[in-house]
């Protein structure tokens, strides 16, 4: 669970942002006072929870504001019992490029305990971690959290079906990269009501979770908020399945049908 749970967080912040410098439309599309918060399903059973928020911040870095983003996750009823998360998670992104400075991670799993901190210097293509210092391949480089804002606000007006994008992103001591094709468009049922998707596939590599031929699906909304509504893989032994529990201070209405 706690592989599964990793994977999924990253390909779930990643969505599409590329490894080139894509444009990003004139202002974010979130705003102070979002919260998002989502549910974790194997089968029929809710295995984890996690919300994500927007909060102003009175930290500056090199004199540039900045929004503090969080991301809390815990696992629920009889997954909390057998194996119990909490994680808590934060960036500091600059409120022009989205760009982040410093992210933040205490992760409690069961007995396993880990606290990471990372300055991003994206003039330099530098992070310098608790681990190490890393290079980056591009000036856009991200942590999970950000990573997700940033891809909501990029401008993604000339995709088209069968495009591939690339994400680099630093999670505890390197800088890997995903492969994330859009699908194409689809309306996905929720409690939020039916609405307009956007559909993509981020890379999965096959083992011990993952069936041979197993693909990862992200539903995100067909509107400028671009908030992920659904993401759905199959595992070895059944299929996992997150979706949006509730969207509150959001900057647009959702494209709902």
């Amino acid at each position: 669970m706690k592989r599964l749970l990793t994977t999924l967080t990253a390909t779930f912040c990643a969505l599409m942002v590329t490894a080139q410098q894509l444009p990003i439309k004139k202002e974010p599309v979130f705003q102070e006072g979002e919260v998002l918060t989502y549910k974790l399903r194997y089968g029929f059973i809710t295995a984890a929870e996690g919300t994500l928020k927007v909060q102003n911040s009175d930290l500056k870095f090199d004199g540039k504001p900045t929004y503090k983003l969080t991301v809390d996750a815990s696992t629920s009823g009889t997954f909390d019992i057998f194996y119990k998360i909490r994680d808590h998670y934060d960036s500091y992104i600059d409120k022009t490029d989205l760009l982040p400075y410093f992210y933040q991670e205490n992760i409690r799993e069961a007995s396993y305990r880990r606290q990471d901190k990372a300055r991003f210097t994206q003039d330099t293509k530098k992070v310098v971690s608790n681990r190490g210092t890393f290079t980056a391949p591009t000036n856009q480089t991200f942590d999970l959290v950000s990573a997700y804002y940033f891809a909501r606000s990029l401008d993604i007006s000339k995709m088209k079906i069968g495009d591939k994008f690339k994400l680099n992103y630093f999670l505890q001591d390197e800088i890997s990269a995903l492969e994330i094709e859009y699908i194409g468009k689809e309306t996905v049922k929720s409690k939020l009501g039916n609405i307009r998707c956007l559909k993509f596939s981020p890379s999965i590599k096959p083992g011990r979770i993952f069936k041979k031929d197993s693909r990862l699906y992200l539903w995100v909304t067909d509107d400028n908020n671009r908030v992920p509504v659904k993401a759905q893989v199959e595992i070895l032994v059944g299929a996992v399945t997150m979706e949006l529990k509730s969207a509150t201070g959001l900057k647009y209405a959702l494209a709902k049908e």
